[in-house]
């Protein structure tokens, strides 16, 4: 049996990334963080308190923004589902009659990541997080 895999963050997409970031911080009170080009122009959003990247409130996710671009699969809203395993994630979405997109790619300092759609024709995204060293 698979132990439950929970939701880690939230991504979606932008056409305008300070307009977004605007919109978020005054309606919200998120604080926004765009990385630039070097990071794809992600713009990070906290939605909690904030320690070393990591939500403090249990239960809040933090997530993040996207340029919106018509070469890219699943431009809605998605949930990332953190998982230990990514390539085993990967073989049971196939064998449950999901799809994934493409190949997993790594997003330095994070790890890896991938979108697919379930079963249903939902959107969604896996992420497995570097191993902690000690």
């Amino acid at each position: 049996m698979t132990e439950p895999c929970p939701v880690v963050h939230f991504e979606m997409p932008y056409e305008d990334a300070g307009r977004m970031a605007a919109f978020y911080e005054q309606v919200f009170g998120w604080k926004t963080n765009a990385l630039g080009p070097e990071m794809g122009h992600y713009v990070l959003a906290e939605t909690t308190e904030t320690e070393a990247g990591r939500a403090l409130t249990p239960g809040a996710i933090n997530g993040g923004f996207f340029p919106r671009r018509d070469d890219r699969p699943a431009q809605g809203p998605l949930v990332v589902i953190g998982v230990a395993d990514i390539a085993a994630a990967m073989e049971r979405i196939g064998a449950s009659g999901g799809k994934v997109h493409g190949t997993p790619h790594e997003i330095p300092g994070v790890g890896l990541y991938v979108a697919f759609t379930d079963c249903e024709g939902n959107s969604a995204s896996m992420l497995q997080p570097l191993r902690a060293t000690a």
